[in-house]
């Protein structure tokens, strides 16, 4: 059987662009870990990924402070985005839908931030993330030095005439659908046989040396799995295995410890998903909009069961993984969360629109006081101002802008030097800013 689906292999590397290469990085620093903690003598993969995760979110702290900034002021300025929104609901003519869109625009101006903000800062995470995920689920493909413990075993079960097929025979025995066996010319690839070995419990690893085609040299497979399983220990826990066997065993009256051990590990996984949540900014509910408020509602309590159930049925490591970065994650919200509420709003703006001028002089574009301009739009949008977007409408302002159209292409021909023509000038010029 040929497969051909890289999601549940784990000596093999993710070969989709942009993320396979971040994947690499990763196992580079996973691998510099373990090879630190092993200059002191530990070797505990579950050790590395609690590391492994903390370095990797310290890392993206930058990204996280930006996000929650947009959060902060995104609460701050949302019930303004409401009020225009609300003026123009029913409104599905293009002149309302562009008044309303100018309008939101200057609320944005006004706070200095683009409507994409958050956007781009969960654009970036997202490949990381990912990244992440496969170096945590493929474990032997990115750290070389756990890889290199199979080594020997995989050369004798491959000398096996026939091995494909008595793995493939102990796989479904064993009910081992997570790991598959990719074939090449008929056999199963060296790394494959990696894949599987690295899924076994230490029961199954007794019962793989017990094979009487394996028999030869039972001791090398009694030697690696004693050293994986080493590696593999958690508080008494297998991280390949999943923490629904230790407690189903608990209740067949069996490592009674293990299985409350295990059932933390899901239980966890969601009380620090819930903290994360809970530490978000929080923003104004929107009028008139309670299908989604009620949407929002019902995902912040569904995301963190959902990771509570998965918990169940993916290996120990992957929930390890979910806790300790939900536990940095919660650090990162609560020391930033403090940071900004010391700042008054008026200078994050200000921060805001620094970067933005230092963004246009990088640009080769000239200074704009758009702070100033935002200010008074926002002022008539919230006034109702006539003559403003959001007051009532003074006559036909097409006509209006038809006709000063026609003005100014009459007066392009004005003598040179002439006010008229120093005039045009003027009115060039803030039309090159304005693009």
């Amino acid at each position: 059987m040929d497969i051909t689906s890289l999601n549940y292999f784990l000596a093999t590397k993710n070969t989709t662009p942009v993320i396979g290469q971040i994947s690499t990085v990763m196992g580079f620093i996973m691998d510099g870990i373990y090879r630190v903690l092993n200059m002191i003598g530990i070797q505990n993969i579950g050790l590395c990924i609690i590391i492994f995760s903390i370095i990797i979110y310290v890392l993206m702290t930058p990204l996280q402070y930006k996000q929650q900034k947009f959060s902060k002021l995104s609460a701050v300025m949302n019930p303004e985005i409401q009020k225009i929104q609300k003026k123009y609901q029913g409104k599905k003519d293009q002149e309302s839908m562009q008044r309303m869109q100018e309008e939101t625009q200057a609320v944005y101006q006004k706070y200095g931030v683009s409507a994409t903000g958050s956007c781009v800062q969960l654009l970036i995470q997202l490949p990381v993330l990912w990244a992440l995920w496969q170096v945590i689920y493929k474990i032997p493909a990115y750290v070389p030095s756990v890889k290199v413990i199979f080594t020997e075993a995989v050369e004798k079960i491959s000398s096996v005439a026939g091995y494909t097929d008595l793995l493939q025979t102990f796989k479904a025995d064993n009910n081992l659908a997570r790991v598959q066996l990719i074939l090449e010319e008929g056999v199963a690839t060296k790394d494959s046989v990696i894949d599987f070995l690295y899924s076994l419990s230490p029961s199954q690893w007794k019962s793989l040396s017990s094979m009487s085609e394996f028999t030869g040299f039972s001791d090398i497979l009694e030697t690696t799995a004693k050293k994986l399983s080493g590696m593999q220990n958690f508080f008494g826990l297998n991280i390949a295995e999943q923490p629904l066997y230790y407690i189903q065993n608990m209740f067949k009256g069996t490592a009674i410890i293990l299985g409350i051990i295990a059932l933390m590990i899901p239980l966890l996984s969601w009380l620090t998903q819930l903290l994360n949540i809970k530490l978000m900014p929080q923003q104004a509910a929107a009028e008139g909009q309670d299908a989604m408020n009620s949407s929002m509602k019902t995902m912040n309590t569904v995301m963190p069961l959902m990771s509570a159930v998965f918990c169940f049925t993916f290996p120990v490591g992957l929930g390890i993984y979910w806790i300790s970065s939900a536990v940095v994650r919660s650090v990162q919200m609560v020391l930033i969360n403090r940071h900004l509420d010391k700042i008054n709003i008026d200078d994050l703006i200000k921060e805001n629109m620094k970067k933005a001028e230092e963004k246009r002089a990088k640009q080769g574009l000239p200074p704009q006081k758009i702070t100033t301009q935002a200010h008074q739009s926002v002022r008539n949008i919230n006034s109702g101002k006539p003559g403003s977007a959001s007051g009532k409408k003074t006559g036909s302002s097409s006509e209006k802008n038809r006709k000063i159209d026609e003005a100014y292409e009459k007066s392009r021909t004005a003598k040179p030097g002439s006010i008229t023509a120093k005039a045009n000038m003027v009115r060039d010029y803030n039309e090159r800013n304005k693009k």
